[in-house]
């Protein structure tokens, strides 16, 4: 098959929604809005070998694909719409092709995102570029840099979980099933869309956790232009991580791993506590904003020496 049929087979939908006027097939997509909504627009690209193992079951790449993007979506208190694929194979092996479209589908059911657009080329590696446009109520957009001195630090879910998981998937040989929920937090990971929305009205700042819990609060934090302390006893670490590896490694595995797509948020106060669950998600208190720059850590409410420059390309 050539591109233009692997398109019409496998990643044409057979229904459009009312918001869709022209989706794939033409030279680009006709969308209506909703009237009074701001749009958000986000891009991320996955290439086979480094952003994920080239053995990975080619559905969970299209899944992670989709959820990556969703995530930075959720990040911003919208809500995913529409997206738009590109992908560049080594070779259209139709097995692999299937089951990738699968993994793509199964996520924009799972997200309610639709697919109206993309591009199909050959080349010598895998790469995937999904684009998701959303919307959010007018001024509403949940950004990085509104963290104010006193907010309290909050994280959803359990990090650690995904980075662990790569980690099974990458050491070869015979794993326990008892460990698949760790795999399963890497190849199909939980965009938090719903939980974006609920803590939209009252979260100052949020960034989703994609290259370390660590760094990436670290971002948030700069774009403030603000400090923050972190407790390490709190930071929440999934019964599965605990079982699987020594204290301190878990407590590396939550800080720099990456890849949970959970989100980090700050609000005012204690808002919620020590704990919550929103949106049927649990949700953390970890630490909290304060004068200054940089990011420290206490254990007990000792501080504690502690530095990951998480994930970085081109380092």
């Amino acid at each position: 098959m050539d591109e233009f049929a692997i398109i019409r087979r496998f990643f044409t939908p057979e229904n459009k929604g009312d918001s869709v006027i022209v989706g794939v097939g033409d030279d680009g997509a006709v969308l209506r809005p909703s009237p009074g909504r701001d749009l958000v627009s986000v891009v991320d690209t996955l290439v086979s070998g480094v952003h994920y193992p080239p053995h990975m079951l080619p559905g969970d790449v299209g899944f992670r694909a989709v959820a990556v993007n969703a995530s930075d979506i959720a990040a911003m208190g919208a809500r995913p719409r529409w997206m738009t694929l590109a992908v560049t194979m080594d070779a259209a092996y139709q097995g692999w092709v299937e089951d990738f479209a699968g993994g793509i589908a199964h996520a924009a059911s799972t997200f309610n995102i639709e697919l109206v657009g993309g591009d199909l080329t050959r080349g010598g590696e895998n790469v995937v570029s999904v684009q998701i446009t959303g919307d959010v109520e007018p001024g509403t957009a949940i950004t990085r840099s509104g963290a104010k001195p006193g907010d309290s630090i909050y994280v959803s879910g359990t990090p650690g979980d995904a980075a662990l998981g790569l980690s099974l998937m990458q050491s070869g040989g015979d794993l326990d099933p008892r460990l698949d929920y760790l795999i399963r937090r890497f190849t199909q990971p939980t965009a938090r869309v719903e939980l974006g929305q609920a803590i939209g009205p009252h979260a100052s700042a949020a960034i989703d956790v994609s290259d370390g819990l660590y760094t990436d609060l670290e971002k948030l934090l700069a774009a403030s232009q603000v400090a923050g302390c972190i407790e390490l006893n709190d930071v929440p670490l999934s019964q599965e991580l605990r079982e699987t590896v020594a204290f301190d490694d878990a407590l590396r595995f939550a800080l720099g791993g990456g890849d949970d797509y959970e989100l980090c948020f700050t609000v005012p106060a204690e808002l919620f506590g020590g704990s919550a669950e929103i949106a049927g998600v649990k949700v953390t208190r970890i630490g909290y904003v304060n004068e200054g720059e940089g990011l420290t850590c206490t254990m007990d409410g000792q501080l504690h020496e502690y530095r990951d420059a998480g994930y970085r390309h081109f380092q």
